[in-house]
């Protein structure tokens, strides 16, 4: 059932309600927490037992990689944070990953997709996203697509541009390789620094479509949904000053091995101490550059050609729309997003002191509770699922 926030009356109704949403940052709550949180908080310990594995695996490492080939997968994920701040430890890392090889019998199938599935919910933890998302392609039951260069009629080949399918082919493009380290390398200073506070700063439709229009040939593309709850695990639309924040990351990953991302939200540019809040929601708009935001859940999925266009068509569409706290605020701008993506979620509506509407509290609480689908064949094995306490999807 939704949470309900119980009507009061009289001026201290009003008096409160203005406070509560007259700060600068009342729709969208701005944090940022120290990565030692926040890999305590998806360690595989809050995932679930059934995520967990203590026994390490065998693999066959490059001789360079100085870590043995029996590796304890705990120690692994739980020291990442360590590894990715030193230039040392990071290169051994990246070492590791690439030459990572796995037998596939039935009694390492499993592990490999669980330890995978772990090592994903810890990139996106310390928000490198394509990472994390390479990390995940690989827990995913594999169907090959037939290449394009074979496809003889222009009637399959629009059949598969709106495919989810990832060409067997092009996923040798996703493996981990030398590229991921420029990445990592970008980020390990802001991983260092993460407890300060992190603001997000305006950003342009210009700057978010030219970001992707670099040149190169695509061979994957993928969006994350993400939520920050004003109380994680719980349906509080509000608290004090703090309502949360949705926002959505767009992958688009190269055939030199390259990849380009950006995460964002949908944000009211307020005018005067009332707007965007009940008693005014209405505002003016902007994008703001969401990649230092912090999030209790999120969902990803690898999309087609066709999704990732029609994604950037609405952020086209949205660009310069009046911001509206009941009809059109940031839950909405990413529940749209993630239904062209494929992605839908059940419950995402709830009511607040004079007014109502899609929000952050409702929709991250439907996502711990597994109220989410997708439209594809596949179902929920082809969505990650990252958030505190949320079951982990079974994978056969």
């Amino acid at each position: 059932m939704f949470h309900r926030i119980q009507p009061l009356l009289g001026a201290a109704m009003i008096c409160a309600t203005l406070f509560l949403y007259s700060s600068p940052a009342q729709s969208q709550s701005l944090a940022s927490v120290r990565v030692r949180s926040l890999l305590k908080d998806s360690s595989l310990n809050h995932l679930n037992s059934d995520l967990a594995f203590g026994q390490g695996y065998k693999v066959t490492p490059s001789a360079s990689t100085g870590i043995s080939a029996e590796v304890n997968d705990y120690k692994l994920l739980d020291n990442l944070n360590e590894n990715i701040s030193k230039p040392q430890q990071r290169k051994q890392l990246l070492a590791y990953l690439k030459s990572l090889k796995v037998e596939h019998t039935a009694s390492t199938a499993q592990a490999k997709t669980k330890f995978y599935y772990s090592l994903a919910n810890t990139f996106a933890r310390l928000r490198l996203y394509p990472l994390a998302m390479k990390c995940f392609l690989k827990t995913i039951p594999k169907t090959r697509k037939e290449p394009a260069s074979q496809r003889e009629t222009s009637g399959e080949e629009t059949a598969y541009a709106d495919t989810d399918l990832t060409d067997t082919a092009a996923e040798q493009y996703l493996s981990i390789n030398s590229k991921d380290d420029s990445l990592i390398s970008e980020k390990a200073p802001a991983i260092e620094k993460s407890n300060a506070p992190v603001k997000s700063k305006a950003i342009t439709y210009q700057h978010i479509h030219q970001t992707f229009d670099d040149g190169k040939e695509a061979v994957a593309y993928a969006m994350l949904f993400h939520v920050k709850q004003p109380l994680r695990g719980k349906r509080k639309i509000f608290v004090l000053n703090n309502v949360g924040h949705t926002f959505i990351t767009l992958i688009k990953y190269n055939s030199d091995s390259t990849y380009t991302s950006v995460s964002f939200g949908f944000y009211p540019k307020k005018n005067n101490i009332l707007s965007a809040t009940p008693l005014i929601p209405s505002a003016p708009s902007v994008f703001k550059d969401d990649s230092g935001h912090e999030w209790d859940e999120v969902l990803g999925k690898f999309i087609s050609k066709r999704k990732f266009e029609k994604i950037q068509g609405l952020i086209l569409n949205y660009n310069g729309v009046k911001y509206n706290l009941s009809k059109n605020n940031c839950t909405d701008f990413g529940i749209k997003a993630a239904e062209l993506a494929g992605i839908s979620i059940q419950e995402t509506y709830g009511t607040w002191p004079l007014g109502k509407g899609n929000n952050p509290a409702i929709t991250g609480q439907s996502i711990l509770e597994g109220k989410f689908n997708t439209t594809e064949a596949d179902g929920k094995k082809g969505l990650f699922v990252d958030s505190i306490s949320s079951v982990p999807i079974k994978r056969d």
